[in-house]
Formats: C-alpha cells, structure tokens, sequence
C-alpha cells in the first residue's frame, strides 16, 4: 500500500512552495470603468527597481488507493523578490528572481506536521534543505518584453524549486482592450508518461478584461482543455495544472499587482479502479511596499489554515502568440 502512495499520491505533494507569478492589492473605491474606453496593457520597469510581494499557497491533497486513503495539507507563505537589471530601449526587462524568506508547513496523516521557518530555524527539517539553499539567491535571470513574453532564462541555483516560464507573467494583449474583450493564448502542457514518454495536451488560455478601477484592471483568466483526455492517470497530473481565477493589473505601473487562483478537482481511477485523488489548491500573491528589506509585519504571524473548498478553475503554462476578441 505505501509504495502506491510513494508513486502516486505522494508525488502530487510536490507544490511549488517557492512559486512565482506577479501580485498585490488594489484600490477599490472608485470605478472608472466605461465600456466604450480602451485600455493599454503594457509591463513597466526601471532598472535598479527591488519589487517585492507575499506568496501564499495552500494545497490539500485527499489520495485513496485500493482502500488506503492519505491527506497531505501544506501551506507555505514567503517573500518573493525580483531585481530589475535592465529595460532595453523597447521596454524588454531583465530582472533576477530569489526568495528572501519563506515559512512552511506541511502535514501527512499519520505523521507528525513539519514546520520550516527559513528566519527563525537556524537548520532545516529533513525534506527542506532545497528550499533552505534557495533562500536569498538568485533563483534565475529572465528577459521578457512589455506584453509579457519571456524572451530568455537562464537558470542561476540548481537546487531551486522554481515555477515553469508560463507562471512568471499573464501575457498581454498587443491592441487596447474595453471591458468585456477577451484575448487568448494557445499553450502545450507536457505530462511525462511511463517508459520516458511525453503526451501533449493542447489547451487555450483566455483573458477577460472585468473593470478597471483607480488605474487597476481586474482580468479573468480561463483556460479550456482541446485535447480529449480519458486517462484517470493523465487527468491527476493534468489538474496539478488546472486553476483559474482573477489577476490584477496596475496599467500606469506596468505590473500585476493582485492575484487568486484556485483549484477544486477530483479524479477517480488514477491507479486503479478502487482509487481517487481530490486535489484543491489557492494560490495568492500580494505586493510588497518597495522600501523594507523584509516585510517585518509578517515575519510572527501564524501561518494561514489549510485552503477551504474554492471553486473548480483551470490554469497552465502560457505561451502568448495572439490577440482575440
């Protein structure tokens, strides 16, 4: 039975705590929407900037597998940094990325919970070293353009767990846009296969533009799945990268500033008749004020409970090629 978990369920525990994406609040007191206003969605850096934002991920994995069922609950909360090197003259930005600080909890049942504050734990936990070498290192060096493409990586720490080029930026729309239009972008996700196999999965990604308040736009994002999947065992990995939600984008900041996704799915026969994984994620991120070096106020504070039931949403990595209305 433990074995099945071992290549099973366990393997869906692999979050990536480190996480990254753009994010923060937005001000909400005055509406400036107007159907008949267009809107220009571009990024914005200027070289020598330090930004700053609070990653939280919850993650819930509920696996059954021929009668033995295992909960896996983690919840991570850290500091995400991105120095700005350069703005070329088109607007293309290289930043580096790292992570100043990160404070984890993870809990499988039938065992003891594992907590790992990199600030406060002078020695990691078994399991966390990765994460404890990756704190305060560049992680990578990336060049995108100004609607988000990512025109180079480069790879910085080895042992860092850091998200997919998809998940680094929303792509932007090349024309302005009013409330209510909608581009979308086609992307591959790879599943790896037994034997070293790769399956594609041809999926659209879709933006929504919702309103746009005090300069801050609220976009949608959606994502269909084309390829017919009927594979329980491709539909769990599959779901790992299924979420959706809102983003928020500050348009004279040139930057996303807010955002939620979520994920609520279950599968039934992943391994087997007689098994069944529910897998539920949040995933937020929050911008940080650009001055301090750490954000002190959150550096005591508990870590937030494990993630309640959000709604079903689908997500994946996203490769921008054209504009649709």
């Amino acid at each position: 039975m433990a074995r099945g978990f071992s290549n099973g369920a366990v393997v869906f525990v692999g979050m990536a705590v480190l996480a990254a994406a753009v994010v923060a609040d937005s001000p909400d007191t005055k509406s400036e929407s107007k159907p008949d206003t267009k809107y220009t969605l571009r990024y914005r850096f200027r070289p020598g900037e330090t930004i700053r934002w609070k990653v939280v991920h919850r993650a819930r994995v509920d696996a059954s597998v021929a009668g033995t069922s295992q909960t896996t609950e983690t919840v991570s909360s850290s500091v995400k940094v991105w120095k700005i090197k350069d703005v070329a003259a088109d607007g293309s930005a290289t930043f580096e990325q790292s992570v100043e600080n990160v404070d984890m909890w993870q809990k499988l049942s039938g065992r003891m919970e594992v907590r790992y504050n990199s600030q406060t734990d002078k020695t990691p936990p078994a399991g966390f070293e990765h994460v404890a070498k990756s704190i305060g290192v560049p992680i990578s060096r990336t060049t995108i353009d100004p609607l988000g493409k990512v025109l180079r990586r480069e790879q910085l720490a080895a042992t860092a767990n850091v998200p997919h080029d998809g998940m680094i930026t929303i792509p932007l729309p090349e024309s302005p846009v009013a409330i209510g239009d909608t581009w979308s972008f086609p992307c591959d996700i790879e599943i790896p296969l037994e034997g070293g196999r790769v399956k594609i999965i041809k999926s659209r990604q879709s933006f929504t533009l919702e309103e746009v308040k005090n300069s801050v736009a609220t976009v949608r994002v959606a994502t269909q799945i084309l390829t017919p999947v009927d594979d329980p065992a491709i539909e769990a990995q599959l779901m790992q990268r299924d979420s959706s939600g809102t983003v928020r984008f500050d348009i004279e900041q040139g930057r996303v500033v807010g955002q939620q996704m979520d994920t609520d799915k279950r599968v039934v026969g992943f391994r087997g008749k007689a098994s069944s994984l529910h897998y539920q994620t949040r995933f937020t991120e929050e911008l940080l004020a650009q001055t301090p070096a750490v954000d002190p106020a959150n550096s005591n504070q508990p870590l937030p409970s494990p993630p309640p039931s959000p709604e079903t949403r689908t997500t994946s990595n996203l490769s921008p090629q054209k504009t649709a209305k």
